[in-house]
């Protein structure tokens, strides 16, 4: 049966790249059906392109939407795509007015922030970090009958980023034979973030042993920790820092042998297109644990302490992050090794 199927994730880039495998799954179960995925401006490089999709659908919350009336207009554009059911994966207040506004009449989704504008609620237990957050999402498809099989993620390739890429790393004296390592030492939180002197010494002792050449990636916000970073590594580095977009960080990543990185998006991005990578996790909270938010692959090592803390407090930490700072640039080469082979 032909249906019109909307798929709703407004949160940012990891998360949407963790919901991947929920467009494969519909279009499984429906592949004839028409299916859009509405997103924030800063994830369409995630999902356009995407094979499985009809539609992307840009929710620009800042800009043309912004405001009263952006939403309104924004509402009616919707209402006018008729859609027969929506999908949606995180839960906002904004979110569930939007679509009982934009008169979709099947409304899935978790029972949380004005959940009772959903006409099918699943109960939101995502808090207590029981399983992943690949498996939360694809949970959301038993309620409309999808038993999915596939939880692999995808990032679709972007033409335009690789032949940017190529180009900036040729510029760089990059050739073939050179081993890449790429290193994100950003992140939303500093409950999130190694030390960036941590960082340095292990990506000096990558230099050292491999001959590695040090690509460090950040976006604008986190380009402070980049450029700080590439003043501490002692040679072979290439600096990125705020010079990437998401489809530029998915074409470096598909060019390193191993990817370290702090929790956060370009992680899973790594992950999506089969990239090992070593993520270093503080926060002790279950909801916020690499259980749930961990990389997928079956190569990905994670570090990460139990600091005895009773309740993790995060940015408010009152330990001076010690689950973060007892994790040593020496456990890092050490994941390293295991990856590389040596």
């Amino acid at each position: 049966m032909s249906k019109k199927i909307l798929i709703v994730r407004l949160d940012r880039m990891g998360d949407v790249v963790l919901s991947t495998p929920v467009i494969k799954a519909i279009r499984g179960a429906y592949p004839e059906s028409h299916i859009a995925m509405m997103v924030r401006t800063y994830s369409r490089d995630i999902v356009e392109g995407n094979p499985y999709l009809s539609e992307v659908i840009i929710y620009d919350k800042n800009g043309t939407h912004k405001g009263l009336i952006g939403n309104l207009r924004f509402i009616r554009e919707l209402r006018n795509k008729k859609f027969d059911t929506v999908v949606v994966l995180h839960p906002t207040n904004r979110t569930h007015l939007i679509l009982r506004l934009s008169g979709i009449p099947d409304r899935i989704g978790y029972d949380k922030k004005l959940g009772f504008l959903l006409t099918k609620k699943i109960p939101h237990t995502k808090q207590f970090g029981m399983k992943h957050e690949i498996a939360y999402n694809l949970d959301v498809l038993k309620y409309i009958g999808i038993e999915p099989k596939d939880s692999k993620l995808y990032m679709p390739v972007n033409s335009i980023s690789e032949r940017k890429i190529t180009k900036l790393l040729t510029a760089n004296g990059v050739n073939n034979s050179d081993l890449l390592v790429a290193i994100n030492p950003g992140a939303s939180c500093a409950s999130k973030r190694w030390g960036i002197e941590k960082f340095a010494k292990a990506a000096n002792g990558l230099v050292e042993k491999y001959g590695a050449k040090i690509i460090i990636i950040s976006g604008d916000v986190d380009k402070h920790f980049g450029d700080g970073l590439a003043l501490l590594i002692k040679n072979n580095c290439i600096n990125l820092s705020g010079k990437t977009s998401i489809a530029d960080t998915a074409s470096v990543l598909r060019r390193v042998k191993l990817f370290i990185s702090n929790d956060s998006g370009p992680v899973h991005v790594s992950c999506a297109i089969g990239t090992p990578v070593i993520a270093i996790f503080g926060r002790g909270d279950r909801g916020l644990s690499p259980k749930r938010w961990g990389p997928s692959g079956r190569s990905d090592i994670v570090l990460h302490k139990d600091a005895g803390c009773d309740i993790c407090y995060a940015h408010n930490c009152r330990t001076g992050f010690k689950c973060l700072d007892s994790i040593t640039p020496q456990e890092v080469l050490d994941a390293a090794d295991q990856i590389l082979g040596k």
